[in-house]
């Protein structure tokens, strides 16, 4: 049968053709019979032309339709229409010829008898046929996998994963308990209870889960429960993603860390997130980041004037250019577009571009945010970190611009590291500039935004397991017992829009990143999904190791959002508005000029203090980490050792 299913389109659908041409004949026989219950020679004899002539009436006919032309093991219902007209028509034409040529006469019931007999055939053999060679294509090729849910998304999929001959669907899976060892599309249901047989029944080496509807809630209760079966989980992404509603091969995508989150994302305030955007003239800095870039896509979707965009990266700025233009393109948008290489440091330059083009909303996402490397190059992330973001600023008020949003982070709290202090330092600065405008009757409204980590973004975790488990291991984690709070992209580029609607000046706004996750249990959950198992003493047989390789400089283990406990709510349930002690800008400008000093000399004990004095709650995890310092101490050590 296998050497069948190997034959050229055109052999199978002369071998169809050839069947009906015998079958036919008969179907009209067994009419004759039915209606005068019996056969004998002399109804052979009256009804001879008409069973010769049937199949070669009907086999034009259903040619014309593309009958034969249908992949007898992916039609559906659909085929059945075809069927009807098809017969019809040649009935039709069959009871004409009858009419022309009836010497003795014709009994319209055996015309009845074989429309309906002739339908039931070509149909039945269709499927009868498709439910066959899928059961031989099932067991011979494709990865055997279980499709979790046997509601409509879940047919779809099974007919999806035939067509593409990789998978090879072998059970449904369903909690409902009125579908419970029913058949859809030729496949079984079973209930959840029987994976765990049906794994080693059927040699499963995948399970997806077709239930698009569902909440992420309710998709990471479904994950919870499959974890322990160590097989390989798929997904499939929410219905409002899918093309027409309908699922495809393609929709069906690795586990990812916002599926294991079970955190669904709340719809946003169309009034706040266009509020400082529609029909205004809009400047991102950063605009090739992580953060930036997604910042982008989302404002050029709510129309603005213009849309600046400020990146050092040439690289960077040409890749978000390129993706916003087609997007313009699709979407029928005609928004002025304007790219500029160049750092946030260049103040003049800010400001000539503010002024010139009339900018109304700054989102500042230009930030050096790596910390281990911000730990080993100190002076650059205070320069771009806190003098480049005092550089926008100045030139935001300067240019008059009516609304400035600083991209923060939850590791500007209680920090640790360089690059969180200078996270703080720069929203001092905005806090002390809100202030210092109080009383201005034009003044640029200031305020910060704090989240957490971001997945996807450059440097998360999450990329970086999923490769080191493709490798085979091991796993590499700083610390069993570190934790992170998570949020996807899109969702806090969505609070960030909404939160800078809501600033009155200086406020600082903190995102509700949900629950934090152990990392540990995260790297588990994801070799499991990915049907693996760790390697430990209790499963000494386990493909994938993890390694514990420390802290790295500056990291903890635990980030918070608030320094404080002074927190209110705002309209919008997942933003914050946190009360945060400041420091005035007659202060603030002379630690400013020491620190730029101390920069400008390189003096990185000089540097330390100072970010100490002016983060007061700065407590450094480690001693100074640049490469230059480290360097330079120990050459002199060496030289003394010579002397003595």
């Amino acid at each position: 049968m296998t050497s069948f299913l190997s034959l050229s389109r055109l052999y199978k659908q002369l071998i169809a053709a050839a069947l009906d041409v015998f079958f036919l004949p008969l179907t009209f026989c067994l009419a004759i019979w039915l209606r005068y219950d019996g056969l004998n020679s002399f109804l052979l004899h009256q009804y001879a032309l008409l069973m010769i002539v049937a199949p070669l009436i009907s086999i034009p006919i259903f040619i014309r339709l593309g009958l034969y032309r249908a992949v007898i093991r992916f039609i559906d219902h659909k085929i059945v229409y075809v069927v009807v007209f098809g017969v019809t028509l040649s009935v039709v034409a069959l009871g004409a010829l009858g009419t022309f040529t009836q010497t003795n006469g014709y009994s319209r019931a055996v015309f009845g008898i074989y429309w309906v007999s002739a339908i039931l055939y070509v149909a039945a053999s269709r499927f009868l046929a498709r439910g066959y060679f899928l059961h031989i294509s099932g067991v011979t090729g494709g990865v055997r996998v279980a499709i979790y849910g046997a509601g409509q998304a879940g047919s779809q999929l099974a007919s999806a994963l035939r067509s593409s001959n990789e998978y090879a669907p072998m059970a449904f899976i369903d909690d409902k308990k009125e579908l419970h060892r029913a058949t859809i599309a030729g496949i079984k249901v079973f209930p959840a209870n029987d994976l765990p047989d049906l794994i080693a029944r059927y040699d499963l080496r995948e399970v997806l889960l077709a239930m698009p509807s569902q909440t992420k809630a309710q998709q990471k209760r479904i994950l919870d429960q499959l974890e322990p079966l160590k097989v390989k989980i798929k997904v499939t992404p929410p219905i409002k993603s899918l093309i027409n509603g309908e699922l495809r091969v393609q929709d069906v995508r690795e586990v990812e860390i916002e599926d294991l989150l079970g955190r669904d994302q709340v719809d946003p305030n169309p009034e706040l997130i266009s509020a400082c955007i529609v029909n205004k003239s809009v400047m991102v800095t950063g605009a090739g980041g992580s953060i930036g870039s997604e910042l982008c896509r989302q404002i050029i979707r709510q129309h603005p004037s213009r849309l600046i965009l400020l990146e050092m990266s040439e690289f960077g700025l040409y890749s978000i250019e390129q993706e916003l233009r087609e997007l313009q393109k699709s979407l029928g948008l005609n928004i002025e577009l304007l790219p500029f290489l160049g750092s946030v440091l260049e103040t003049e330059k800010c400001e000539r571009i503010m002024h010139t083009f009339s900018i109304e909303t700054v989102y500042h996402a230009a930030a050096y945010k790596h910390v281990p490397l911000v730990e080993h190059n100190p002076i650059e992330g205070i320069r771009n970190n806190v003098f480049g973001t005092l550089s926008v600023a100045k030139a935001a008020m300067a240019a008059g611009v009516k609304s400035f949003v600083l991209i923060s982070t939850d590791k500007a709290v209680r920090p640790t590291n360089v690059m969180g202090s200078t996270k703080r330092f720069a929203e001092l600065i905005l806090q002390a500039f809100s202030r210092l405008q109080a009383k201005q009757a034009s003044r640029t409204r200031f305020c910060m935004v704090r989240f957490g980590n971001v997945l996807g973004s450059s440097g998360s975790v999450v990329p970086l397991f999923r490769k080191q488990i493709m490798a085979g291991g091991p796993i590499t984690l700083t610390h069993p017992e570190i934790t992170r709070y998570f949020m996807t992209i899109p969702e806090a580029a969505q609070l960030v829009l909404q939160a800078g609607a809501m600033g009155e000046g200086g406020d600082v706004f903190v995102l509700d990143m949900g629950e934090p996750v152990k990392i540990v249990d995260l790297a588990k959950r994801m070799v499991h999904l990915s049907g693996l198992e760790v390697m430990s003493d209790m499963t000494p047989d386990g493909t994938i190791e993890i390694n514990h390789v420390g802290l790295r400089p500056g990291e903890k283990l635990y980030e918070e959002l608030l320094i404080g406990e002074n927190v209110e709510g705002t309209e919008h349930p997942l933003i914050m508005r946190a009360q945060e002690v400041e420091i005035s800008w007659a202060v603030l400008q002379q630690l400013l000029a020491e620190l730029d000093d101390a920069c400008n000399r390189f003096a990185y004990e000089e540097v330390r203090a100072l970010l100490l004095k002016t983060v007061a709650e700065y407590t450094p995890q480690c001693g100074i980490e640049d490469f230059i310092w480290r360097a330079k101490r120990q050459v002199p050590d060496a030289g003394e050792a010579t002397l003595h």
